[in-house]
């Protein structure tokens, strides 16, 4: 029997509920509220990539809108890490590209904030500076995550997907789809031809010796929901499409009520790959994280 490769969450006693992690070479999706603690989460997996692969995974932000996650801020507190940011630029430094020590741990996608989401939301002209400056980014994100994946690490952390009522439309969800499927997933050969262009010859031997297995890399995907209560999130239908029916793993976080009074529990809506207990956990937030229990 094949083994299955399993990534800790970094959250204490959640992955004995996922069957010892989530799986490698997989997409897993939160959902939850602004303010319930999924940043947290988010780099509580990635810095566990130290234990289970020898590097801390890499933050990859498409906030468009709104306060700033404060990753770096967290990432301090939390495991005295300091968060190396990348600069969304146009046209990434390509010179001495393998022989780079650090690619970064950290890029923010958009260089502005304050911009709708969706198609729908926008006019034409907004619609089309939208399309003008991701497709200008797409290269700085395909250096940033395979200089990182050429480097050994291992996990990639999307923060910042807002909500929508047409995720199909959504200018994020449909950039979260790119990376997953034209970025992670692809051969990594022809992730190289991508970056490099017409340049690609001259660094294909280079590629050649610096390939990497894209099954071994885990994508945990923070999406912010309108619902703040759990019961709300579990009772939500799934839309065939959705890019949270496609996720193979599916983690809800939201608040729950006993009487009068207000906690946070998160709950397993989905996980292929091993039978999962239905039962909703509670659990809190300090300086360190979230721990359950």
């Amino acid at each position: 029997m094949t083994k299955v490769n399993r990534q800790s969450t970094g959250v204490a006693g959640l992955d004995e509920m996922l069957g010892g992690g989530l799986l490698a070479g997989t997409q897993t999706v939160v959902v939850g509220s602004t303010g319930i603690g999924k940043t947290q989460f988010g780099l509580q997996f990635a810095a566990a990539g130290e234990t289970d692969e020898n590097h801390r995974g890499v933050i990859f932000d498409v906030a468009a809108r709104g306060d700033s996650q404060n990753h770096a801020a967290y990432a301090e507190r939390m495991f005295n890490w300091t968060l190396e940011t990348i600069a969304s630029e146009q046209h990434p430094k390509l010179e001495g590209f393998f022989e780079r020590k650090s690619h970064g741990d950290y890029l923010h996608v958009f260089d502005y904030r304050g911009q709708r989401v969706t198609k729908r939301d926008l006019d034409w002209d907004e619609w089309r500076s939208w399309q003008v400056e991701l497709n200008a980014k797409l290269r700085a994100a395909i250096a940033f995550l395979y200089g990182n994946f050429v480097s050994g690490k291992r996990r990639v952390v999307i923060d910042g997907i807002e909500p929508t009522d047409r995720p199909h439309e959504s200018i994020q969800l449909n950039l979260c789809e790119y990376v997953y499927h034209q970025i992670l997933r692809k051969d990594p050969e022809w992730v190289a031809r991508d970056l490099f262009r017409e340049r690609f010859r001259a660094n294909a031997q280079l590629a050649a010796a610096a390939t990497y297995d894209n099954a071994s890399i885990g994508c945990l995907v923070l999406a912010t929901s309108h619902e703040s209560m759990l019961d709300d999130l579990i009772s939500r239908p799934l839309d065939e499409g959705d890019a949270l029916s496609n996720a193979n793993t599916l983690i809800y976080m939201g608040k729950t009520r006993d009487g009068n009074r207000i906690g946070r529990g998160l709950y397993v809506a989905k996980h292929r790959g091993s039978s999962c207990s239905e039962e909703i956990l509670p659990y809190r937030i300090d300086d360190h994280g979230l721990h359950i229990g």
